[in-house]
């Protein structure tokens, strides 16, 4: 069956969550969201390209810093309402510098650094 793009569960603005996963540890490395837009794009180039809410355009990660993400396996999940894209990450995933966006923790009710600035 051909995967049409269509049948994914876009939200009001028409964007749906993307998580980025390290495809050979299985890390997550950050949120983010895709359009109809970037979401070909990704598939079509095979660099990871999301959308900027901020910006409001399209994003290919790692344009400006390098560090790129290349789609190994685009995954979506049982309700059809978010994505999982398995990538090979260069460099880190953070605008923080770090290798993960989730890079913060909280143990026994306090909030802790578990990562720190590559």
């Amino acid at each position: 069956m051909a995967f049409d793009p269509a049948s994914l569960t876009y939200d009001s603005q028409g964007l749906i969550p993307a998580i980025a996963q390290d495809h050979a540890t299985g890390e997550v490395l950050m949120l983010a969201w895709m359009n109809a837009a970037s979401l070909a794009r990704t598939l079509e180039t095979g660099q990871v390209t999301y959308w900027s809410r901020s910006r409001a355009e399209l994003w290919a990660k790692g344009a400006t810093s390098g560090h790129v993400q290349r789609l190994v396996e685009l995954r979506i999940d049982c309700d059809r309402d978010a994505l999982l894209l398995r990538v090979d990450q260069t460099g880190p995933a953070c605008h923080t510098n770090r290798r993960s966006c989730f890079h913060k923790a909280v143990r026994d009710g306090t909030e802790v650094e578990i990562m720190a600035p590559l």
